[in-house]
């Protein structure tokens, strides 16, 4: 049922109060009644406004009570109806909604006329005879009904728990309404004593009553205040780590704000508490902060990893688990760290948890990270189209992710996509990555000398290889030296000779020109699309190489920037294996081989690809400029 449903049921109710009560009108002191109904109006508008809600609390109730004891029931009705209009006519702060002037003076009308009749009831048939208890019972239903009502339109309004509500916005003023049960039966004793117009005595109460409202809102407020601080410091230190995360991977920006909200959405389906959907939240942007403690050229590697770089990046949830442990949340942000990289069937790390033993925040960031993961470009492939990166997570329901969540996730994913491309991407602040700092010629104990990387230890069939292209690579070097040969020169005849070598489709030889790798040489199938590349420095296969000065093995060509921009353009090359050249400051070209079958190249194919080309990195970098890209 939603508000307006409730709205609707308070009034059809208030309605029946009013049909029941109204037919039986009955005064028996008229003046009494109008001077009751007189100083309920002057004070309707002494009300405070309530913290953190769209609700405020005013001292009207100690009219209704005194109506319970001194007055009939249409009489006091009247008066909590007309006291209720008067609060929303008498200087409204601004328009007032015909739904919400129903809804009061509907939960107004059946809260007293509730309260009336526990008053008699209790008087009559408990105990035999009005008294102090009858008072109080009435107050305590008069204050049950009027904040559940109020806490129950809120939280339907503002989607937030009804319980939390009322126990944060109204259960603090249960002693008022006993203070003010108090009031209203001093009040009923000098009506019995000295005679009504004693009751007129009752309105300095009531002004002290409202002042020690605002005094103890006004507390309320400093302490939200100070609450809402907390929480923004919380937030502060979230935004701060993703952003420690994005100065490591420039690629997470986008996918942690489409992963937050299809997390949230997620969470409301399946009625995760508040502190749950908070943890998420938090989760969602720092899941892979412990991708800190592994190495850049990892991290941004646009291809496989190899098992030992793989045992490095597992090690990103438990370091994510331990920074997080420092910042103490007030929500469990921590075990959904830990396990967001748990499968639902226990072969997942690092713990190995299966089924439910998973938090369910991390049941739910596994499936849509790896969702968005699929549906981003990466460094290692492109994108796949969101229907197809679906099929894949829908086929690890049960294996992989929660059936559960992926049941959900499938039904709704096209939804949330749009509401994830609707949010604004909020742009991080610029860090100075790329900062050089001119003070601070050399670290306190010196520099260390750069030894060169030793080789692999080769497999022995191909021992006589690697021994034979390192020779090779030394006669083309000496012959490169004694000649005035141009880079595409250099890298023809290295083509050649490589392919006896090492089988391969196509090559191309990058030179590296400041912060642009351009073609040098582009051979074989395919020529024609790299042929004209200028790849940036740190961007793609060729350009994390060149960035990091370590080869890959195995990568996907597709991810070059550039390569097959043009939609009109096929190619069939699936696997490459590319290579820093160093020359005489660091990488001065890179070259690199694709073949048509996935996973062609292998590990002594790396091993003779280096060994050929160990010794020409002098020799391109003085060779001449490319005239044009050429063919073998």
């Amino acid at each position: 049922m939603g508000s307006r449903g409730f709205v609707v049921l308070l009034a059809v109710a208030a309605f029946a109060c009013c049909a029941v009560a109204m037919p039986h009108w009955q005064s028996s002191d008229p003046i009494k009644f109008a001077c009751y109904l007189i100083a309920a109006l002057l004070v309707s508008p002494l009300k405070a406004s309530l913290p953190g809600i769209e609700g405020t609390l005013s001292v009207n109730f100690l009219f209704t009570l005194l109506g319970i004891l001194e007055l009939s029931l249409p009489e006091t009705l009247l008066i909590g109806v007309a006291s209720t209009l008067s609060q929303f006519y008498w200087k409204p702060a601004r328009r007032v909604k015909p739904i919400q002037l129903i809804f009061n003076v509907s939960q107004v009308t059946i809260s007293s006329a509730i309260a009336y009749g526990t008053y008699h009831l209790v008087a009559r048939y408990v105990l035999h005879a009005p008294g102090p208890v009858a008072l109080v019972a009435a107050a305590v239903t008069h204050f049950g009904c009027n904040t559940a009502a109020m806490s129950t339109i809120i939280g339907l309004t503002e989607e937030k728990p009804i319980a939390k509500v009322w126990t944060g916005s109204y259960l603090w003023s249960f002693p008022y309404y006993m203070v003010g049960a108090a009031t209203a039966g001093l009040v009923h004793f000098l009506n019995a004593h000295i005679g009504w117009q004693s009751s007129l005595l009752v309105l300095p109460p009531i002004y002290l009553m409202y002042r020690s409202y605002r005094l103890y809102l006004g507390k309320l407020e400093t302490e939200k205040r100070h609450a809402e601080q907390v929480s923004n410091l919380h937030l502060r230190t979230i935004e701060a780590l993703a952003l420690a995360i994005e100065a490591k991977d420039q690629t997470t920006g986008e996918h942690l704000q489409r992963v937050r909200v299809y997390a949230l959405e997620l969470a409301k389906d399946l009625h995760l508490t508040e502190d749950e959907t908070e943890a998420l939240k938090a989760a969602s942007v720092l899941h892979d902060i412990g991708k800190l403690a592994v190495p850049e050229h990892i991290i941004s590697k646009p291809g496989k990893l190899t098992r030992d770089e793989f045992e490095k990046m597992k090690i990103h949830p438990v370091v994510g688990a331990e920074i997080l442990e420092q910042v103490n949340f007030p929500y469990p942000v921590v075990p959904i760290v830990r396990a967001h990289h748990e499968k639902w069937d226990g072969s997942g790390y690092p713990n190995g948890l299966a089924g439910e033993d998973i938090p369910i925040g991390a049941r739910i960031l596994a499936a849509v990270d790896c969702l968005d993961a699929l549906a981003c470009d990466r460094q290692y492939r492109k994108a796949l189209p969101l229907d197809e990166a679906m099929a894949k997570v829908a086929a690890e329901g049960g294996t992989s992710f929660d059936p559960k969540v992926v049941a959900i996730l499938q039904r709704r994913y096209i939804e949330l996509e749009k509401l994830a491309h609707a949010e604004p991407l909020q742009a991080p602040p610029k860090l100075s990555t790329d900062l050089k700092i001119e003070r601070g010629l050399a670290p306190a104990a010196g520099f260390a000398e750069s030894p060169d990387a030793p080789l692999q230890q080769a497999t022995s069939n191909h021992l006589s290889l690697v021994a034979s292209a390192r020779q090779q690579g030394a006669n083309l070097a000496e012959a490169c030296r004694d000649s005035s040969w141009s880079a595409e020169d250099v890298a023809a005849l290295l083509s050649v000779r490589l392919r006896r070598l090492v089988p391969h489709q196509a090559m191309a030889l990058y030179r590296l020109n400041r912060e642009l790798l351009l073609t040098a040489f582009a051979g074989g199938e395919n020529a024609q699309l790299f042929s004209s590349l200028q790849i940036p420095l740190g961007e793609g296969l060729s350009g994390w190489v060149a960035q990091n000065g370590k080869p890959i093995l195995n990568g996907n060509p597709s991810v070059e920037p550039g390569y097959l921009n043009d939609p009109t353009k096929y190619s069939t090359l699936r696997s490459a294996l590319a290579i820093p050249i160093s020359g005489r400051g660091g990488v001065s070209a890179v070259l690199a081989l694709y073949r048509t079958r996935s996973d062609a190249f292998t590990a002594d194919d790396l091993r003779i690809t280096e060994a050929i080309s160990s010794g020409l990195g002098l020799a391109i970098e003085t060779a001449e400029p490319r005239a044009a890209a050429g063919g073998v």
